[in-house]
Protein backbone atom coordinates (compact mmCIF):
# COMPACT_ATOMS: atom_id res chain seq x y z
CA UNK A 1 0.00 0.00 0.00
CA UNK A 2 2.80 2.38 0.82
CA UNK A 3 4.13 1.31 -2.45
CA UNK A 4 0.70 2.30 -4.55
CA UNK A 5 0.13 5.48 -2.39
CA UNK A 6 3.50 6.90 -2.97
CA UNK A 7 3.60 6.20 -6.54
CA UNK A 8 0.03 7.91 -6.39
CA UNK A 9 1.71 11.21 -4.67
CA UNK A 10 4.60 11.38 -7.17
CA UNK A 11 2.49 11.28 -10.24
CA UNK A 12 -0.09 13.88 -9.04
CA UNK A 13 2.52 16.35 -8.32
CA UNK A 14 4.33 15.43 -11.38
CA UNK A 15 1.62 15.45 -13.58
CA UNK A 16 1.42 19.70 -13.77
CA UNK A 17 5.35 19.52 -14.59
CA UNK A 18 4.83 16.78 -17.45
CA UNK A 19 1.49 18.51 -19.27
CA UNK A 20 4.00 21.87 -19.43
CA UNK A 21 6.77 19.98 -20.76
CA UNK A 22 5.01 17.73 -23.27
CA UNK A 23 3.63 20.04 -24.84
CA UNK A 24 6.30 23.34 -24.35
CA UNK A 25 8.99 21.21 -24.37
CA UNK A 26 10.21 24.15 -21.82
CA UNK A 27 10.70 22.53 -17.75
CA UNK A 28 8.62 25.12 -15.74
CA UNK A 29 11.09 25.83 -13.00
CA UNK A 30 8.46 27.60 -11.07
CA UNK A 31 6.61 24.60 -10.30
CA UNK A 32 7.67 23.99 -7.14
CA UNK A 33 6.38 27.40 -6.26
CA UNK A 34 2.80 26.88 -7.60
CA UNK A 35 2.64 23.94 -5.43
CA UNK A 36 3.26 26.60 -2.43
CA UNK A 37 0.53 28.82 -3.80
CA UNK A 38 -1.48 26.06 -3.82
CA UNK A 39 -0.97 25.01 -0.27
CA UNK A 40 -1.14 28.37 1.05
CA UNK A 41 -4.93 28.65 -0.81
CA UNK A 42 -5.90 26.18 1.89
CA UNK A 43 -4.18 27.72 4.91
CA UNK A 44 -6.30 30.99 3.78
CA UNK A 45 -9.84 28.64 3.45
CA UNK A 46 -8.97 27.36 6.55
CA UNK A 47 -8.24 30.90 7.88
CA UNK A 48 -11.40 32.03 6.59
CA UNK A 49 -13.26 29.02 8.79
CA UNK A 50 -14.32 27.16 5.31
CA UNK A 51 -13.90 23.53 4.65
CA UNK A 52 -10.45 22.04 3.14
CA UNK A 53 -11.95 21.00 0.33
CA UNK A 54 -12.91 24.81 -1.42
CA UNK A 55 -9.40 24.71 -1.40
CA UNK A 56 -9.02 22.57 -4.73
CA UNK A 57 -11.21 24.76 -6.62
CA UNK A 58 -9.32 27.86 -5.68
CA UNK A 59 -5.80 26.79 -6.03
CA UNK A 60 -6.40 25.31 -9.73
CA UNK A 61 -8.38 28.92 -10.76
CA UNK A 62 -5.49 30.82 -8.73
CA UNK A 63 -2.93 28.84 -10.31
CA UNK A 64 -4.19 28.56 -13.74
CA UNK A 65 -4.54 32.52 -13.69
CA UNK A 66 -1.36 33.05 -12.29
CA UNK A 67 -0.07 30.77 -15.35
CA UNK A 68 -1.82 32.42 -17.70
CA UNK A 69 -0.13 35.55 -16.65
CA UNK A 70 3.15 33.93 -16.23
CA UNK A 71 3.12 32.51 -19.58
CA UNK A 72 1.73 35.61 -21.23
CA UNK A 73 4.25 38.49 -19.92
CA UNK A 74 7.67 35.83 -19.36
CA UNK A 75 7.21 32.65 -20.79
CA UNK A 76 5.90 33.56 -24.34
CA UNK A 77 9.06 35.46 -25.62
CA UNK A 78 11.59 33.17 -24.36
CA UNK A 79 10.01 29.36 -26.40
CA UNK A 80 13.00 29.94 -28.79
CA UNK A 81 15.59 30.14 -25.58
CA UNK A 82 14.82 27.24 -23.39
CA UNK A 83 17.56 27.99 -21.00
CA UNK A 84 16.76 31.20 -20.62
CA UNK A 85 13.44 29.93 -20.19
CA UNK A 86 14.51 27.65 -17.19
CA UNK A 87 16.24 30.85 -15.88
CA UNK A 88 13.61 32.86 -15.96
CA UNK A 89 10.82 30.32 -14.27
CA UNK A 90 13.72 29.85 -11.44
CA UNK A 91 14.07 33.33 -10.65
CA UNK A 92 10.00 33.51 -10.83
CA UNK A 93 10.09 30.55 -7.99
CA UNK A 94 12.15 32.66 -6.08
CA UNK A 95 9.80 36.10 -6.18
CA UNK A 96 6.59 33.79 -5.04
CA UNK A 97 8.57 32.27 -2.78
CA UNK A 98 9.38 35.81 -0.90
CA UNK A 99 6.14 37.27 -1.52
CA UNK A 100 4.51 34.04 0.50
CA UNK A 101 7.14 34.99 2.74
CA UNK A 102 6.11 38.75 3.10
CA UNK A 103 2.47 37.97 3.25
CA UNK A 104 2.16 34.67 5.20
CA UNK A 105 5.64 34.97 7.23
CA UNK A 106 8.25 31.96 7.88
CA UNK A 107 6.10 29.84 10.30
CA UNK A 108 5.26 26.42 9.39
CA UNK A 109 1.93 26.06 9.18
CA UNK A 110 -0.95 23.06 9.37
CA UNK A 111 -4.17 22.55 7.49
CA UNK A 112 -7.05 21.01 8.48
CA UNK A 113 -7.01 17.29 7.06
CA UNK A 114 -9.27 16.51 3.97
CA UNK A 115 -10.05 12.78 5.18
CA UNK A 116 -8.81 11.59 8.77
CA UNK A 117 -8.88 8.06 9.50
CA UNK A 118 -8.03 5.31 8.89
CA UNK A 119 -9.50 2.02 7.07
CA UNK A 120 -8.74 -1.73 7.41
CA UNK A 121 -6.82 -3.41 4.41
CA UNK A 122 -6.33 -7.04 5.14
CA UNK A 123 -6.78 -6.41 8.32
CA UNK A 124 -4.16 -3.65 9.04
CA UNK A 125 -5.43 -0.07 9.40
CA UNK A 126 -4.36 2.21 6.55
CA UNK A 127 -4.55 6.09 6.51
CA UNK A 128 -7.42 6.51 4.40
CA UNK A 129 -6.37 9.77 3.27
CA UNK A 130 -3.74 8.12 1.10
CA UNK A 131 -5.83 5.55 -0.20
CA UNK A 132 -7.91 8.74 -1.66
CA UNK A 133 -4.78 9.66 -3.12
CA UNK A 134 -4.89 7.02 -5.47
CA UNK A 135 -7.98 7.68 -6.18
CA UNK A 136 -6.88 11.42 -7.00
CA UNK A 137 -3.86 10.01 -9.08
CA UNK A 138 -6.02 8.06 -11.30
CA UNK A 139 -8.49 11.06 -11.53
CA UNK A 140 -5.68 13.33 -13.08
CA UNK A 141 -4.54 10.43 -15.50
CA UNK A 142 -7.78 9.14 -16.65
CA UNK A 143 -8.85 12.97 -16.82
CA UNK A 144 -5.92 13.50 -19.07
CA UNK A 145 -6.47 10.52 -20.74
CA UNK A 146 -9.69 12.00 -22.06
CA UNK A 147 -8.45 15.59 -22.61
CA UNK A 148 -5.78 14.49 -25.02
CA UNK A 149 -7.87 11.59 -26.96
CA UNK A 150 -11.48 13.33 -26.82
CA UNK A 151 -11.35 16.98 -27.30
CA UNK A 152 -9.99 19.50 -29.98
CA UNK A 153 -7.80 20.61 -27.51
CA UNK A 154 -6.06 17.73 -26.86
CA UNK A 155 -5.83 16.57 -30.70
CA UNK A 156 -4.28 20.06 -31.35
CA UNK A 157 -1.74 19.85 -28.71
CA UNK A 158 -1.02 15.80 -29.97
CA UNK A 159 -0.13 17.38 -33.38
CA UNK A 160 1.68 19.91 -31.67
CA UNK A 161 3.71 17.45 -29.90
CA UNK A 162 4.11 15.40 -33.17
CA UNK A 163 5.40 18.70 -35.58
CA UNK A 164 4.77 22.29 -34.15
CA UNK A 165 5.81 24.09 -37.60
CA UNK A 166 2.96 21.43 -39.23
CA UNK A 167 0.41 22.10 -36.82
CA UNK A 168 0.73 26.19 -37.26
CA UNK A 169 0.61 25.28 -41.16
CA UNK A 170 -2.35 23.41 -40.96
CA UNK A 171 -3.96 26.49 -39.35
CA UNK A 172 -3.75 25.62 -35.34
CA UNK A 173 -3.48 28.71 -33.21
CA UNK A 174 -0.71 27.16 -31.14
CA UNK A 175 -0.30 30.44 -29.51
CA UNK A 176 -3.36 30.08 -27.78
CA UNK A 177 -2.78 26.47 -27.42
CA UNK A 178 0.52 27.08 -25.27
CA UNK A 179 -1.52 29.00 -23.12
CA UNK A 180 -4.11 26.84 -22.35
CA UNK A 181 -1.51 23.65 -22.06
CA UNK A 182 0.30 26.26 -19.50
CA UNK A 183 -2.61 27.10 -17.02
CA UNK A 184 -3.82 23.62 -17.08
CA UNK A 185 0.06 23.18 -15.65
CA UNK A 186 0.09 25.79 -13.43
CA UNK A 187 -3.36 24.84 -11.89
CA UNK A 188 -2.76 21.22 -11.53
CA UNK A 189 0.34 22.30 -9.48
CA UNK A 190 -1.88 23.95 -7.55
CA UNK A 191 -4.11 21.70 -7.17
CA UNK A 192 -1.38 19.04 -6.25
CA UNK A 193 0.10 21.40 -3.08
CA UNK A 194 -3.53 21.12 -1.71
CA UNK A 195 -3.74 17.47 -2.00
CA UNK A 196 0.08 17.52 -0.35
CA UNK A 197 -0.78 19.65 2.90
CA UNK A 198 -2.52 16.94 4.52
CA UNK A 199 0.96 14.95 4.61
CA UNK A 200 3.29 17.72 4.72
CA UNK A 201 3.94 21.28 6.90
CA UNK A 202 2.87 24.46 4.61
CA UNK A 203 6.10 26.77 4.66
CA UNK A 204 7.37 29.18 1.77
CA UNK A 205 9.81 26.83 0.79
CA UNK A 206 7.92 23.17 0.77
CA UNK A 207 8.09 23.34 -3.05
CA UNK A 208 11.70 23.01 -3.29
CA UNK A 209 11.91 19.14 -2.83
CA UNK A 210 8.75 18.14 -4.62
CA UNK A 211 9.93 20.28 -7.63
CA UNK A 212 13.46 18.51 -7.17
CA UNK A 213 12.08 15.34 -7.93
CA UNK A 214 9.19 16.08 -10.56
CA UNK A 215 11.82 17.28 -12.89
CA UNK A 216 13.61 13.78 -12.32
CA UNK A 217 10.80 11.89 -12.78
CA UNK A 218 9.75 13.99 -15.90
CA UNK A 219 13.07 14.04 -17.63
CA UNK A 220 12.70 9.93 -17.59
CA UNK A 221 9.03 9.98 -18.02
CA UNK A 222 9.24 12.35 -21.42
CA UNK A 223 6.37 13.61 -22.81
CA UNK A 224 3.92 10.45 -22.43
CA UNK A 225 1.48 10.42 -18.79
CA UNK A 226 1.59 6.52 -19.28
CA UNK A 227 5.31 6.37 -19.00
CA UNK A 228 4.73 9.11 -15.90
CA UNK A 229 2.56 6.56 -14.05
CA UNK A 230 5.32 3.76 -14.55
CA UNK A 231 8.14 5.45 -13.66
CA UNK A 232 6.42 6.92 -10.61
CA UNK A 233 5.66 3.44 -9.33
CA UNK A 234 9.03 2.26 -10.06
CA UNK A 235 10.75 4.44 -8.49
CA UNK A 236 8.50 5.14 -5.72
CA UNK A 237 8.23 1.62 -4.94
CA UNK A 238 12.00 1.57 -4.68
CA UNK A 239 12.06 4.58 -2.27
CA UNK A 240 9.07 2.57 -0.10
CA UNK A 241 11.47 -0.54 -0.11
CA UNK A 242 14.83 1.56 0.29
CA UNK A 243 13.17 3.50 3.23
CA UNK A 244 11.90 0.50 4.92
CA UNK A 245 14.56 -2.10 4.66
CA UNK A 246 17.75 0.40 4.37
CA UNK A 247 17.68 4.07 5.60
CA UNK A 248 15.27 6.92 5.05
CA UNK A 249 18.08 9.27 3.86
CA UNK A 250 18.94 6.95 1.29
CA UNK A 251 15.45 6.21 0.52
CA UNK A 252 14.82 10.31 -0.08
CA UNK A 253 18.04 10.32 -2.43
CA UNK A 254 16.67 6.96 -4.33
CA UNK A 255 14.65 8.49 -7.10
CA UNK A 256 17.64 11.36 -7.93
CA UNK A 257 20.04 8.16 -8.14
CA UNK A 258 17.69 5.96 -10.21
CA UNK A 259 16.60 9.24 -12.87
CA UNK A 260 20.60 9.44 -13.06
CA UNK A 261 21.45 5.92 -13.89
CA UNK A 262 18.01 5.64 -16.52
CA UNK A 263 19.65 9.07 -18.29
CA UNK A 264 22.48 7.82 -18.49
CA UNK A 265 21.68 4.46 -20.21
CA UNK A 266 19.11 5.91 -22.36
CA UNK A 267 18.87 10.12 -23.23
CA UNK A 268 15.40 9.52 -23.89
CA UNK A 269 14.52 7.69 -20.52
CA UNK A 270 11.25 5.58 -20.37
CA UNK A 271 9.56 7.70 -23.34
CA UNK A 272 12.10 5.04 -26.04
CA UNK A 273 10.10 2.29 -25.08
Amino acid sequence: MDIATTAAILFIVSAGLLAIFGVLKIINFAHGAWLTVGAYCAVVTNGLGLSTWLALPLAFVVGAVLGGVTEWVIVRPLYARPLDTILATWGLSIIIGQLVTLWFGRDVQFTENLLSGTIDVLGTPYSLYRIFAIGAALVIGLGFACLLEGTRLGLSARAIIMNEALARALGLDTTRIRLVTFMIGTGLAALAGVLLTPLTSVDPTMGVTWLIGSFMLVMVAGSSFGALAVTCLLFGGAQVLVSTFISPILGGITVAVLSALVLRISSKGFSRA
